[in-house]
């Protein structure tokens, strides 16, 4: 249990003296939130601009951990040899896997409570909200993220995985609904986008928030990924070069 609580304090340490990490976790949805909240140029389906962008940047904020930080760390520790150092020693491969978890875990859920603070300062009230359906849509959006972020580490040379996951955020930011409504987008795209994760990922989240219904498509799509990525993960990764 000791050497599972060093190497979970580690992680966290790592995260937290990574300035670009942080920058992508806390300072790029925050500033996002409140640069958006404040100006009236975005369709916002008949919601305020807060009450519309919220969901969206909690949405944004889980991809931005579970994925991004979590698979270019892991990329670059795969990439040194640290994984497979680590899995020889006391600590093991499950009690590794296990700490990275729980760090990104703990890391979402301050990030997470961070924004709602900020929205609430912002004059964000949710409305007859669903805390199980919110729940459950950050639980799957963690879990298939993670398995995004995961399965490109564990395939990809550091370099090209940090291109790769840095890339793929930024597709998934524009077209996941974060902050442009699909019903913005072209026809064509709008067709790709209503199957991408983080578009179901922020419908569930603002269905939940807004006292919506929740979109059963939404729910397949997002627990169709994370099996699939998850599955994938498991499969292809390798822990060393």
């Amino acid at each position: 249990m000791n050497i599972f609580r060093s190497q979970l304090r580690q992680e966290l340490t790592v995260m937290a003296r990574n300035g670009e990490q942080l920058l992508l976790l806390v300072g790029i949805p925050v500033l996002l939130l409140v640069f958006f909240s404040q100006i009236d140029i975005l369709p916002t389906q008949g919601l305020t601009a807060v009450a519309f962008l919220v969901p969206g940047i909690l949405a944004l904020a889980v991809m931005s951990t579970a994925m991004v930080s979590l698979g270019i760390a892991t990329g670059f520790e795969r990439s040194y040899g640290v994984l497979k150092r680590l899995g020889t020693t006391p600590l093991g491969t499950r009690r590794l896997v296990l700490a990275k978890v729980v760090a990104t875990c703990i890391v979402e859920s301050a990030q997470l409570a961070l924004l709602v603070v900020v929205g609430i300062a912002l004059g964000w009230r949710p409305v007859d909200t669903n805390w199980l359906a919110a729940t459950a849509a950050v639980v799957l959006g963690t879990t298939c993220f993670a398995g995004i972020g995961l399965t490109l580490a564990g395939r990809l040379r550091a370099e090209v995985n940090l291109a790769a996951q840095n890339g793929l955020y930024l597709v998934l930011l524009l077209l996941g609904g974060i902050i442009v409504p699909n019903d913005e987008l072209p026809k064509v795209v709008r067709s790709l986008a209503e199957w991408l994760p983080s578009n179901a990922l922020s419908e569930l989240l603002r269905s939940a928030f807004n006292g919506y219904e929740i979109v059963v498509r939404s729910i397949v799509v997002l627990l169709v990924w994370s099996v699939a990525t998850c599955a994938l993960a498991t499969i292809y990764f390798k822990w060393s070069d």
